[in-house]
């Protein structure tokens, strides 16, 4: 499947203002890229398809998790993590994606996880930060991340764990693991 091919696909899966973001996570994770020595390319492959799955119904995700053998743990955690983790699958699956730090910065672009890759790295800031996201302390990570990748998304994920908190949510481990493993 080509470019133009896969991009029509996941664009069909999701409403617009959602296309609209991944259209910025894709521009952020290519600069992102560039910025930081990875390939970019392999970043816009990830940022392509790290959405693919967001909008599907609880139900398919749930389906795909337990009938594929992802972690069961994830249906303990909240369901704006699984479509990383069914993304991924569908990537590999649907999409004949074979690259498996592609796959593996889809995987974990919504929780991190300890010993990121850049490829990981990137494409979580990238889906963090891009130009269509406006909340408090986004134009901080922005700043940093004009220097900094693990010093940008730490705060990143400070900000997450701090929302996360305040809204009374359990946070899934791999996110507290992906920023004790940055302060280390």
């Amino acid at each position: 499947m080509n470019r133009e091919q896969m991009i029509e696909k996941v664009k069909a899966e999701m409403p617009e203002r959602r296309w609209l973001h991944t259209q910025g996570v894709m521009e952020t994770a290519i600069i992102l890229a560039k910025r930081f020595g990875e390939d970019p390319s392999r970043a816009e492959l990830a940022a392509i398809l790290h959405d693919v799955a967001k909008y599907w119904p609880t139900e398919r995700m749930q389906q795909v998790i337990r009938e594929q053998g992802l972690p069961s743990e994830l249906l303990v955690y909240d369901k704006e993590l699984w479509h990383a983790p069914v993304g991924a699958w569908v990537a590999e699956h649907e999409f004949g994606v074979a690259d498996a730090e592609v796959l593996d910065a889809i995987r974990y672009h919504t929780s991190g996880r300890r010993n990121m890759t850049n490829l990981e790295k990137i494409v979580c800031l990238a889906d963090y930060m891009e130009p269509g996201r406006d909340f408090p302390g986004v134009n901080d990570i922005r700043e940093l991340s004009e220097q900094f990748l693990d010093e940008a998304l730490l705060a990143g994920f400070n900000s997450t764990i701090s929302f996360l908190i305040q809204k009374g949510k359990r946070i899934f481990p791999l996110t507290i693991e992906a920023r004790n493993g940055l302060l280390e």
